[in-house]
């Protein structure tokens, strides 16, 4: 890296908070405040529990938690003992979580008991069977030989358990000379965390990073015009690479105040927004269609937001982005994805109308982005449809132990190829338009089912749509739209499909339309795609006939 740029270690990012905001509230969360004093103390004591508890450096140690002041604790700490994170998503059962325990190599994972509805303790005790007749200082199983200790975090007492209170009591013992001997053998070169993908399709990937996602979360704060006076809430999962840098990572380089919930409500944080001022908020259009339509149904005073960034581009999502800039603040859109973080491209403040609600942002610092030809390779002309290729600082080091991924994913020019369709407008914006694998081939001719989403969603009957393809025996493959109403809708399949033909073409019109109450999504508001394939498979019995 340039001599311009002197890199940084992640675990000293709460310290030089504190002596630059010390006072200042940095972290809401369920009517507990911390200042940035408070909150690099709690940090450092996190990283004496750890490593009381004999975590060594380079250790792979799970988080997997619901979003709580611990999470954030935690996450700094583990980067000040020198072990790898691994975020974990709550809503990953027994059979996942132990895929990414074994594929990671996991020696730790810090937990509680439940998230929401779900009981993370049971589904623990299912990969971890006769935990309770073991030490637990140092557990024992032959599938996960890397793997020596469960930690609980709150109100948790079961045999076999460690509790996070006790070490942090142990953690007292721990002094500074320790931690400083720590601290001087992290080189920012080193891996600070393992993400796995959401896992919308296949299994889930372990994408390596480094400590220079620092700089990439200043030059967006940069971008978006983020300062120690902005209130930042966060209602992502912290897991989610989305979350950790908007929320968690803005706001400990900015000096911003972190307004977290545990989860996404509606309800809740447009009360938050008038309670605590918030003036920045994230999210996917899923999450704003709630927030204006919670809106709509009991307006709350939210002028303190002066923007909000939220991924557009999609035909489906731009109504959305549209009436969020009328309802609630201007927005900021972006583009990026986990193999090479968060931003990638991201619009100005300044950006028209157009470039902040169609497309998805212009490239950031240390980026390049191309849109080629899948097949050749080639550049595509402005405002021609291709694959998105990336090359920067902030691309992935690899997919953890996968070599073969890794290089099948990133080429020997070091351009990652990420399977995303889009385009590069002729103002030289993004627009990302939707993954490669969800386009459909019906009879020779290419379909975008986010246009067909698109063009679904301007029924006032219909709040949200999918579409994916169905096996059909004459044209390979036809549009099948999952469908779910408005509360007081009685619109039959028949008539959405009726409302298709003749004002979209013919081969892009659902064969089959199925109304859902709800969809399947990641822990991030995204529809899970493959599984509605399935639902389809499952529930269209007969081949359709064209």
């Amino acid at each position: 890296m340039s001599d311009w740029y002197t890199k940084r270690c992640f675990g000293d990012l709460p310290e030089e908070a504190a002596q630059r905001w010390g006072e200042r509230e940095a972290l809401y969360f369920q009517g507990q405040r911390w200042s940035y004093r408070e909150l690099a103390d709690e940090v450092d004591r996190a990283t004496r529990a750890l490593l009381a508890l004999g975590v060594a450096p380079g250790e792979k140690v799970g988080l997997w938690l619901p979003n709580r002041p611990e999470w954030v604790f935690l996450m700094f700490a583990l980067a000040r003992a020198g072990a790898v994170q691994i975020p974990i998503n709550t809503r990953l059962r027994s059979y996942e979580l132990r895929y990414i325990l074994e594929q990671s190599g996991t020696t730790s994972l810090i937990s509680c008991e439940r998230s929401g509805p779900a009981n993370l303790l049971a589904v623990a005790r299912e990969v971890l069977p006769g935990i309770e007749t073991q030490d637990p200082e140092s557990l024992s199983y032959p599938d996960l030989p890397a793997f020596r200790r469960f930690v609980a975090v709150g109100d948790c007492q079961h045999a076999g358990v460690l509790r996070w209170d006790e070490l942090l009591a142990r953690g007292g013992d721990i002094g500074d000379a320790a931690l400083a001997e720590r601290a001087a053998g992290i080189d920012p070169d080193d891996p600070l965390f393992i993400m796995y993908t959401s896992g919308t399709t296949g299994f889930p990937k372990g994408v390596v990073h480094n400590h220079n996602i620092i700089r990439n979360v200043e030059d967006r704060a940069n971008r978006m015009a983020v300062t120690q006076d902005d209130v930042i809430l966060t209602f992502l999962p912290l897991f989610h690479a989305f979350a950790y840098s908007e929320g968690a990572v803005s706001s400990i380089v900015t000096g911003a105040r972190q307004v977290l919930t545990e989860t996404f409500d509606a309800e809740e944080c447009l009360d938050l927004i008038a309670q605590e001022g918030a003036s920045l908020t994230f999210g996917f259009d899923t999450h704003f269609k709630d927030l204006l339509e919670a809106q709509e149904r009991k307006a709350r005073d939210t002028h303190s937001l002066r923007t909000a960034l939220l991924a557009a581009g999609m035909q489906s999502s731009t109504p959305i982005a549209r009436r969020a800039n009328e309802v609630f603040c201007p927005t900021i859109t972006g583009y990026g994805m986990t193999e090479c973080y968060v931003g990638v491209s991201l619009s100005f403040p300044t950006s028209n109308l157009s470039q902040r609600i169609e497309s998805s942002g212009y490239p950031a610092p240390g980026y390049e982005i191309r849109v080629v030809d899948p097949d050749t390779g080639r550049d595509q002309p402005a405002d021609v449809q291709g694959e998105i290729w990336v090359r920067g600082y902030g691309v992935m080091e690899e997919y953890y132990e996968k070599p073969e991924e890794t290089a099948k994913a990133i080429d020997s020019e070091g351009w990652l190829h990420t399977g995303d369709t889009g385009i590069l407008r002729q103002d030289g914006y993004l627009r990302f338009l939707g993954r490669y694998k969800d386009m459909l081939k019906v009879g020779g001719e290419n379909v975008d089912p986010m246009e067909v989403e698109g063009f679904l969603l301007e029924h006032p009957a219909i709040r949200q749509v999918a579409v994916v393809g169905y096996p059909d025996a004459r044209l390979s493959e036809v549009p099948v739209a999952f469908v779910e109403l408005v509360a007081s809708s009685s619109l039959t399949p028949d008539e959405v499909i009726a409302h298709c033909k003749g004002r979209i073409a013919g081969f892009k019109v659902p064969r089959h339309v199925l109304l859902v109450k709800e969809f399947p999504t990641t822990a991030t508001g995204k529809i899970q795609k493959v599984v509605l394939r399935e639902q389809a498979l499952q529930q269209i019995p007969q081949t359709p006939r064209a």
